[in-house]
């Protein structure tokens, strides 16, 4: 409940302006943010999961995580996150005819140091984003993806390696 009344509060103020004071209201709410984080307004965080960010991370207006009490989602240190980009930790299990969205299942989202994610990306449960990549604007990134790689589309691939 306080996660979801933040959430309300912050989305008042302009999306990017007053960045200790979301700061210090996400810290309260239980999210781990390292220092020089910064978390623009209009996104949203949904669940009471783990949500740990690394120092100096960028976060752009409208990220939105959706986190699970059964999963992490871990973001290092220097990354840069576009506009409406979401990570998504649940999904379900495949069920019977009768109902095929089945028993519910959450995996974690692991994101290195040094990464760039585009606008619009979407980031599913059970993926690790090595150190340095960059994921394409509008990707839907459904595996994990190797250190310094370049990787885009629906559902992404490798582009190419990066130096």
């Amino acid at each position: 409940m306080l996660r979801h009344l933040i959430n309300l509060v912050l989305s008042i103020l302009p999306p990017s302006r007053f960045f200790g004071l979301r700061y210090l209201l996400w810290r309260i709410a239980g999210v781990n943010l390292a220092r020089g984080v910064k978390f623009c307004g209009r996104g949203w965080i949904y669940g009471r999961g783990s949500l740990s960010i690394a120092e100096r991370t960028w976060l752009s207006p409208g990220v939105v995580f959706h986190t699970n009490i059964e999963a992490e989602i871990r973001l290092g240190s220097d990354c840069d996150i576009g506009p409406g980009v979401e990570f998504v930790l649940g999904s379900h299990a495949i069920g019977g005819e009768a109902r095929r969205a089945g028993q519910g299942v959450a995996r974690p989202i692991l994101v290195g140091n040094g990464c760039w994610i585009g606008a619009k990306s979407l980031i599913l449960g059970g993926v690790t984003i090595g150190d340095g990549a960059i994921i394409a604007a509008g990707s839907v990134v459904v595996r994990d993806v190797p250190k310094n790689t370049l990787v885009a589309g629906v559902p992404s691939i490798v582009k190419r390696q990066l130096q």
